[in-house]
């Protein structure tokens, strides 16, 4: 039994890094070849945060696991809403600050309640994921155009604040970007390998794995990146890491999923999805009247979400 769990420690450990090499390189060859740092940070730094959720559900569906390729982004959604964002505002009470924060609570509800329409029939096909590939284009595009038109005050700063400068040698960089995507595949191979040999050994299925050790595992850069945001008070950082995160997940990382593999997915219960959605829904409600989530309603999100894993394990 220990082997399985290495492998899956192993696997959080060295996605973590290729998400982190993937982020840094890229964009320092972007910034290199003269792209501007809010087409980076749009790009790279706002979808590198998803990229283990993307490798580890498409080598889990490859691998016949759909279960736990859809269980760790309904999981992972679920984490970023309650536990960390939760966490975050208990460290400091975050504030939206700007328009676009409040613009994308509305997308991320919608999103989430298509992706429940379109499992209803109880799988994710290849037209669904081309659906849904389509729409990331779509919300990407009409991001990058509002901030271009000047319509959203402090766009920019939000997708370019932290993004470091090129390298100094492109050599190494483009050595770390290749050593990057190798490292997701890797870490993505070992962390699936690992948790399906554990969901057998103790009889819990997968998609009950993915729903918890992956989804938090493969959320990790989210949580790292929303505490330090808390912990500087730069809550608009904070709660677009983990919005546009929720979006990516399900516009871009099922998309692309579905599109590889159409995802069969029997095993997510209804309040799953009734917890991601609400959750959601609930996030909306204090950001659109109040604009604040302060710690006595960030104690709710994590007792909420303590709640829900309790419901995992009857």
């Amino acid at each position: 039994m220990l082997f399985p769990i290495l492998l899956l420690i192993a696997g959080f450990v060295i996605l973590t890094l290729g998400a982190e090499g993937l982020v840094r390189s890229g964009s320092s060859i972007a910034l290199r070849l003269g792209i501007t740092p809010f087409v980076v940070g749009l790009t790279f730094v706002a979808l590198g945060t998803s990229s283990p959720e993307l490798v580890v559900s498409v080598q889990a569906a490859f691998a016949g696991s759909s279960a736990l390729a859809i269980g760790n982004i309904v999981g992972s959604n679920i984490s970023n809403t309650a536990l960390i964002l939760g966490v975050a505002a208990l460290i400091y009470p975050l504030k939206a600050k700007t328009v676009v924060i409040r613009r994308e609570m509305p997308v991320m509800v919608a999103i989430t309640g298509v992706f429940w329409l379109m499992i209803l029939d109880g799988s994710l096909d290849r037209l669904d994921g081309l659906l849904l590939v389509l729409s990331a284009v779509a919300y990407t595009l009409f991001i990058y155009f509002s901030a271009k038109r000047g319509k959203v005050k402090g766009l920019k700063s939000q997708f370019s604040e932290g993004l470091e400068g090129p390298g100094r040698n492109v050599g190494f960089d483009a050595l770390m970007l290749v050593g990057g995507v190798g490292f997701l595949v890797l870490g993505a191979n070992l962390l699936v390998n690992g948790a399906v040999q554990i969901a057998k050994f103790f009889e819990i299925p997968e998609v009950v794995i993915g729903l918890t050790l992956v989804a938090v595992g493969t959320s990790l850069p989210e949580l790292a990146t929303s505490a330090v945001a808390a912990f500087r008070n730069k809550a608009d950082m904070a709660l677009g890491n983990a919005i546009g995160s929720n979006i990516s997940n399900i516009a871009f990382v099922l998309g692309v999923t579905a599109l590889v593999n159409p995802i069969e997915v029997g095993d997510i219960r209804t309040v799953d999805l009734a917890v991601m959605l609400g959750t959601a829904v609930f996030l909306w409600a204090l950001l659109g009247i109040r604009f604040v989530l302060d710690r006595l309603e960030a104690f709710i999100l994590l007792v909420v979400y303590a709640l829900y894993i309790y419901t995992l394990f009857p």
